[in-house]
């Protein structure tokens, strides 16, 4: 079970930068070590828990790579064509079985085995066939044309695949291709899920007067499973401090990570901190980040805990940037940041000194076929629609204060955050 130790985050009142954060994330917190083997066929979006070594070649023998003829490059003629006779067939899957004669050809296919000696195909449609069984080959082919030699691709003894890798599809082909069925993984992590306040109410019941429907648990499951994690969705929690501090105390056993929304700034109906000391420790920090400012980490009975923000855009946001790489450092797995793209700023917009800011957007073809980046025409972290409606987020730096229309900025698409 991950932890955290006592003491692993102080808290000041001035904001703390995202990349600080994230430094004391990767300092204070242990990756879950647990492994377990399973088939191919269940390994895609898993954490490889130990380096992958390939048992043999890819290719394992030395082949062709197109239709044609394969030939020694000793037998051709320096200053012109060569005429050689046909001794033989290869097709995929077969065998010469005997070595190449001297001054010999042999008809072959694409992914055939070369016959022992032969170094050189010729394509079929750069080869003459002549009527006696012959074949007329021109001059000028370097030797080691169109053959692919065995271990072309991976060579036997090597690292293919390193530990901490989130397995692709491709990833798991070349895993294949070496012969592997099983593969060792990292165990799934186990988050346990809350949404918190009496004014959210579960989908499918009839709201009370001043309620909404609870959307951000449904969200963060989501985005949670797409990381490979294991989600106990526990539901929603009341405003109220011993209610909280009694389902957190219970969940964090058998979980590796407690996760909420809502209930973590400072009014009074906010109890999650509250709640939290009562079986643990919290070290609340003010991210210099907007949406999303107030996020809340600490420990419950030894159980690493975040608590997000309520507004549906801030989670998103704060996913992004905390609750990701958390939990992929947790599983075990290797940084691997979301991939941010240059776009052009369709949009003006001012912003803060020293804080980072995310700006909903939908990308477009300008007039003259560049990508542009045009603002969702509003603002408000409640907004749930608009995560719908957008591409991504543009990401401002904490020293940037104002946009202007033209300008290149940095543009996360929501893709980036599976």
């Amino acid at each position: 079970m991950a932890q955290l130790s006592d003491d692993c985050f102080a808290f000041g009142g001035a904001l703390m930068r995202v990349e600080e954060a994230l430094g004391l994330l990767a300092a204070r917190l242990r990756p879950v070590t647990g492994t377990e083997t399973v088939g191919l066929h269940e390994a895609a979006g898993r954490v490889l828990a130990a380096d992958l070594v390939a048992p043999i070649d890819v290719p394992p023998f030395a082949n062709s790579a197109v239709d044609g003829y394969a030939v020694r490059h000793a037998d051709l003629s320096a200053e012109g064509e060569t005429v050689l006779q046909v001794g033989g067939r290869v097709a995929a899957g077969g065998a010469l079985g005997r070595a190449l004669r001297p001054r010999e050809a042999i008809r072959i296919f694409t992914g055939a085995p070369l016959p022992e000696g032969a170094d050189t195909v010729f394509m079929q449609e750069d080869v003459e066939a002549l009527g006696d069984g012959a074949v007329r080959l021109p001059a000028g082919l370097k030797r080691g044309a169109n053959a692919r030699a065995a271990g072309e691709d991976v060579a036997a003894g090597s690292v293919i695949l390193r530990a901490g890798r989130r397995l692709r599809p491709q990833d798991l082909g070349l895993a294949a291709s070496v012969g592997l069925t099983e593969i060792a993984v990292r165990t799934p992590l186990r988050v346990a899920l809350f949404s918190t306040g009496d004014e959210i109410a579960e989908p499918g019941r009839p709201l009370a007067p001043g309620q909404l429907y609870d959307s951000n648990r449904f969200t963060l499951g989501a985005l949670l499973r797409c990381l490979g994690c294991r989600v106990t969705d526990l539901g929603i929690l009341p405003d109220r401090r011993e209610s909280v501090a009694e389902a957190l105390a219970s969940a964090a056993p058998g979980h590796d990570l407690i996760l909420t929304s809502g209930g973590v700034s400072t009014g009074e109906e906010d109890h999650v901190k509250a709640a939290v000391e009562a079986t643990g420790s919290l070290f609340l920090w003010r991210l210099a980040i907007k949406p999303g400012r107030p996020v809340a980490m600490g420990q419950v009975s030894g159980t690493a805990f975040v608590g997000l923000p309520g507004n549906p855009v801030a989670v998103m946001v704060t996913f992004a940037h905390i609750v990701r790489p958390l939990v992929l450092h947790l599983a075990g797995a290797l940084a691997s940041p979301p991939t941010r793209f240059a776009v052009r700023a369709a949009f003006d917009y001012r912003k803060k000194r020293g804080r980072r800011e995310y700006v909903r957007v939908t990308l477009a073809r300008g007039e003259d076929g560049t990508t542009e980046a045009r603002k969702f025409p509003r603002d408000g972290a409640g907004i749930l629609s608009s995560l719908v409606e957008s591409d991504g987020l543009v990401e401002l730096a904490e020293e940037t204060t104002t946009v202007s229309p033209g300008e290149t900025i940095a543009f996360l698409p929501f893709s980036e955050l599976a």
